[in-house]
């Protein structure tokens, strides 16, 4: 069961209570370079991404956000502000959606406030964001390393200072590159507070070694429930940390969008020569599709034709011959040399034919969350 929380609105989208998990990202462009930015703003909604965060380090950075909103019209933007309170209030100016500041790192409590009355006045949310690589100093003194404790009592300081000044439109994200003490870190807090939380393994790395992390400790705290909305942070183009999010809750069946493909791992009972190519060239044919398709790409008779039944289009080989299913039930036969083009044509009839995603098991699901 997910877990109950309130509802935060950061432009058109809304985080936490019974919304959708959100997917996030972040710009990799210079943001005073207003082209630049823009034109990653918009490849990152292309694939999927819901809400844009921006780094503002800088005054000039505050200044081109006035552009870049002017630009981008409709899409949820977050302003991602250090210190610096007067950037903040620039970009409130500027129309963002979302301000990403720690309130306890702009200095004294009427810097606070002002930045404060500002959100409220433009009803702007605020995510705190504790990094458990940037904790304050006497609580790594306290607790001797960024445990969990720390990083929660580091949030709980924040979530203090805005609740005293009567603000609780907040999102909470706890931070850590370390899988077991970012979990740890969101299931402490989950007892504490009702806010919505934004889900992160900070500093994952690679596209390869940060794939598996963030989907170990993302996958965790979303099959518990915990979670409204989340980003994958990757040491990589942009756009692949929304890949990777949207593959994270569609893997969980919390959300469906675009093809998601079911491919034998291959063996030597594989009855096609280039199996690997074909699965990676239908997969990159396809990568535009937003609507949900289940398809399955199974190099042999043992399992796919029992794959091609859960699927709504599947293909199984047998010595350079594909046979292609819909929902279960053998279609035709196709040459081996012509198999993706089949297939890919295949799928175009079925998004015309407008069909609707075919759920996986439910009860494997609940089986594999649940043990």
């Amino acid at each position: 069961m997910r877990r109950k929380t309130k509802a935060v609105k950061v432009g058109k989208i809304t985080v936490g209570g019974d919304a959708p998990i959100a997917i996030q990202s972040m710009t990799k462009t210079e943001t005073w370079d207003v082209e630049a930015t823009v034109k990653q703003i918009k490849e990152l909604v292309e694939v999927g991404c819901e809400i844009v965060r921006i780094a503002v380090p800088q005054e000039q950075d505050a200044i081109a956000l006035k552009e870049i909103r002017k630009q981008t019209e409709g899409i949820p933007l977050v302003a991602d502000i250090h210190f610096h309170y007067k950037l903040a209030l620039l970009a409130l100016e500027a129309g963002i959606d979302k301000l990403r500041i720690n309130p306890g790192n702009i200095g004294n409590i009427n810097r606070v406030r002002e930045v404060v009355r500002a959100c409220e006045a433009q009803k702007v949310p605020i995510r705190i964001g504790v990094n458990g690589g940037s904790l304050e100093k006497d609580l790594l003194q306290k607790y001797g390393t960024a445990t969990p404790e720390a990083i929660v009592e580091s949030g709980m300081r924040h979530v203090r200072i805005l609740e005293d000044l009567g603000f609780t439109d907040t999102i909470i994200s706890l931070k850590a590159s370390d899988v077991n003490r970012m979990v740890a870190a969101y299931r402490l807090m989950a007892e504490k507070v009702d806010y919505p939380f934004h889900l992160g393994v900070t500093e994952a790395g690679t596209a390869f070694g940060g794939t598996i992390k963030s989907a170990m400790g993302l996958g965790i705290l979303l099959s518990e429930g915990i979670g409204d909305t989340l980003r994958v942070s990757l040491t990589a183009e942009p756009h692949e940390e929304v890949r990777v999010g949207w593959e994270i809750l569609k893997s969980l069946e919390l959300r469906h969008r675009g093809v998601t493909v079911v491919a034998c791992p291959t063996c030597g009972r594989l009855d096609v020569d280039n199996f690997v190519e074909i699965v990676t060239e239908v997969e990159r044919r396809l990568a535009h599709v937003e609507e949900p398709l289940h398809l399955s790409i199974m190099g042999c008779a043992v399992n796919g034709p029992g794959e091609a039944h859960d699927s709504q289009l599947g293909v199984t080989f047998g010595r350079n011959v594909g046979m292609i299913f819909k929902d279960g039930v053998p279609m035709r036969k196709v040459a081996g040399v012509d198999i993706v083009e089949e297939f890919v044509k295949e799928v175009e009839l079925l998004r015309i034919e407008g069909a609707n995603v075919k759920p996986l098991n439910k009860a494997l699901v609940s089986g594999i969350i649940d043990g």
